[in-house]
């Protein structure tokens, strides 16, 4: 470890003031409007756009990741959505050598994207956070596919979900990173430990009457995520797969309206 890192490291607080006054949500300027992100989890760009055209006025912010990454033509996609109006995070995950994450992260910077996933080492989210300029960059903590057996066939036995999330947090936030990507189910410890002063944005979401197995292991209901401290939270299938999705859209954006409201 170079000494800038360890200097970093140890400038992030491992526990938050206690005597300071804790709001159980967000109190960032965040237009609650776009506390929501759907995934365009879709094959081409024409079926996106027709997602985006469904959900209307309802969705303000997008998530684009692999599968239209792998279409070859996302960067249209992205000029398309930003030209409606729309803010976009590209979750791309980008997990290589420290200086092909920084060419990677300067590509993506161009594009007029909001939020930049990467998963990587130390080296690679320091290389990410140098190159970000006006981009925020997440770094994720362990995917909310991810539960305790699978870390133990994964060789990591006696590892306790949370605490890997909250050392790799540590980490990529004394590095430079804007904030992570975390299950709603780590989101408080996250916050108790490092404070208010990032962004938590929470995959996973699923309707309380809604949470079928799938390969979303870690999941948690709208309310409770931000309750626990999400600043955003990204919800597809149950929207997307709903027989009125626009309307399925609209609900979600009343309850975190009103629960910010209730403040």
């Amino acid at each position: 470890m170079n000494a800038a890192r360890a200097l970093a490291l140890r400038s992030v607080p491992t526990r938050r003031d206690m005597n300071s006054p804790r709001s159980i949500l967000s109190d960032k300027d965040i237009p609650v409007e776009k506390r929501l992100i759907v995934p365009l989890d879709v094959p081409s760009n024409a079926e996106a756009i027709k997602l985006v055209e469904l959900l209307g006025n309802d969705v303000k912010f997008y998530k684009v990741g692999l599968e239209l990454l792998m279409g070859g033509e996302w960067i249209k996609l992205v000029d398309e959505l930003v030209g409606r109006g729309k803010d976009i995070m590209l979750d791309v995950k980008i997990f290589d050598v420290p200086e092909t994450v920084r060419s990677a992260v300067r590509q993506a910077v161009k594009q007029n994207v909001k939020f930049v996933t990467v998963h990587a080492s130390d080296d690679a989210l320091q290389a990410a956070a140098e190159a970000k300029d006006n981009v925020k960059i997440l770094a994720v903590t362990v995917l909310t596919s991810v539960n305790r057996v699978d870390l133990e066939e994964f060789g990591l036995k006696n590892v306790d979900v949370t605490e890997l999330v909250l050392s790799r947090a540590k980490r990529a936030l004394a590095l430079g990173c804007d904030g992570v990507i975390s299950s709603g189910l780590e989101a408080t410890k996250l916050r108790d430990s490092l404070g208010e002063n990032f962004l938590i944005v929470t995959p996973g979401i699923r309707p309380v009457d809604n949470r079928e197995e799938d390969d979303q292991k870690r999941v948690m209901d709208v309310e409770e995520a931000f309750r626990a401290g999400a600043d955003y939270i990204v919800m597809g299938r149950p929207i997307r797969k709903s027989p009125d999705p626009r309307k399925a859209a609209a609900d979600v954006q009343a309850r975190i309206k009103a629960l910010f409201e209730s403040r």
